[in-house]
């Protein structure tokens, strides 16, 4: 029997709401377990199943885990299938304490395949794998709900999201759908809960996006490869022609949106050494300086429409799941990672779960617009990086890239976006008080790497 337990400082009932609605189970998946939803049903109730798809061993497997049992505000619990484990009951407690606050708990009821022998050889790793699981999945349900509570006095929003399935969109709509709101998509494909776009011929179907309350847009081309100049075209048109067709479209509705947040990039403020660089820093020299330049300019028309139109400019977004972390992962557990040219360049660096947060802080506060830099309190040089990475995976670090070597295999990305310096500060978000959940680096990768 496995038990973990966390106080959260909001009600019961708004705990229990939050597990019940679309979208929970995504943001409770640990970040650096390789699995997949592959069948969901959007309910907890008896009868209701999921199915997951992972790896053991390197072997694939599903887990099909049925909910059997649901009392509101009390208990709700559920059963494995067909899995891992001999045997598999979960029950989610929720208590109130003298406070008037949730805790939750966690319990597992579970038996591990191959008798006393497997008992044996395999307790304390998966009493070890339990901990670390439910110890990210209390903290990312305690700091979501804190997020929620700040604003729970208003109405549910009706939110659009382009660039919903990458990145920083597949868990920032799970998050918002826990809150409450309604999400829906701006996509090229068809599908439910999905508004039709075509960039290129400069389509949308405006008519649904007719009483959207907000409207967050990460769609572009990935800027990850070499630059060709048919690479370059491609990461600039779907940049500002997205940006374009969606402010035009939004400033020409009849009830349009209060706020349109768009990413931006750190790439704006170009190579710039040690100087540190806020929202009110000049834009710098390059390939991406020149983009996000054209990109952020492309919302115009919806600025001029009254609509609050906010910039947000990631810095490196921190994820085992895709970015920069999950190309460094392969190398530095191998031991064969280490700083890349002399390692002096600043890297700006941002947890997800920051990124999701910031952007909801953002649309959620009617006194930000304009630029915003999405960056941990304190930027890195990428030797400090490099040293914090390798300590936390347990590896050494001492295989440098040479300049040259990154050049020679990426061209002009390795200049501007591997070499370059960018010392960004979250100012903005600091001035309006926005928490953030990762502020310190060691901390962050270990969460996410699930060795806290």
């Amino acid at each position: 029997m496995f038990t973990f337990r966390s106080k959260i400082p909001v009600s019961v009932p708004m705990a229990f709401h939050w597990h019940e609605r679309p979208g929970a189970l995504d943001r409770l998946l640990p970040p650096w377990e390789n699995v997949q939803i592959e069948q969901r049903s959007d309910s907890i109730d008896p009868g209701s199943r999921v199915v997951l798809r992972m790896s053991l061993g390197g072997l694939p497997l599903r887990w099909v885990a049925e909910h059997t049992e649901l009392h509101p505000n009390d208990y709700f619990r559920d059963l494995q299938v067909s899995g891992p484990f001999s045997r598999w009951e979960h029950t989610h407690r929720f208590h109130t304490d003298d406070e008037g606050n949730c805790v939750l708990e966690d319990q597992v009821d579970y038996r591990i395949p191959g008798g006393s022998l497997g008992q044996r050889l395999g307790k304390s790793t998966v009493e070890q794998m339990l901990v670390q699981m439910f110890r990210y999945r209390h903290d990312t349900t305690t700091h979501d709900l804190i997020a929620h509570a700040r604003y729970q006095e208003r109405s549910p929003m009706k939110i659009a999201i382009t660039g919903a399935s990458g990145l920083v969109g597949s868990q920032l709509a799970p998050f918002l759908t826990t809150g409450g709101h309604e999400v829906v998509s701006i996509s090229r494909s068809a599908g439910e809960n999905t508004i039709q776009w075509d960039i290129k011929n400069q389509q949308i179907d405006a008519a649904a996006l007719e009483g959207i309350d907000a409207v967050i847009h990460l769609a572009g081309e990935s800027v990850v490869g070499r630059w060709t100049d048919k690479k370059k075209e491609a990461i600039r048109r779907s940049r500002v022609d997205g940006t374009t067709l969606l402010a035009k479209t939004l400033a020409g509705l009849q009830t349009p949106p209060k706020v349109l947040v768009c990413a931006s990039a750190m790439g704006f403020y170009g190579d710039r050494g040690d100087e540190i660089l806020t929202e009110s820093s000049p834009a710098g020299d390059g390939f991406l300086a020149d983009v996000c330049q054209e990109w952020e300019a492309s919302a115009d028309p919806a600025r001029q429409a009254g609509i609050r139109v906010a910039h947000a400019r990631l810095g490196i977004v921190l994820s085992p799941k895709g970015g920069a972390l999950k190309q460094m992962l392969t190398p530095f557990k191998l031991g064969v990672g280490g700083k890349i040219g002399n390692g002096k360049q600043w890297w700006s660096w941002i947890s997800l779960d920051d990124v999701i947060g910031a952007l909801h802080h953002i649309m959620m506060n009617e006194t930000i617009h304009g630029p915003v830099n999405l960056t941990a309190p304190k930027a890195m040089t990428n030797l400090e990086f490099t040293k914090v990475l390798g300590s936390v995976l347990s590896r050494p670090t001492f295989l440098p890239v040479p300049a040259f070597a990154a050049k020679l295999a990426l061209g002009e990305m390795a200049d501007e976006m591997l070499l370059s310096s960018c010392r960004m500060e979250p100012k903005v978000l600091e001035s309006t008080t926005y928490p953030f959940r990762d502020p310190n680096l060691e901390r962050c990768l270990r969460k996410l790497l699930g060795r806290q």
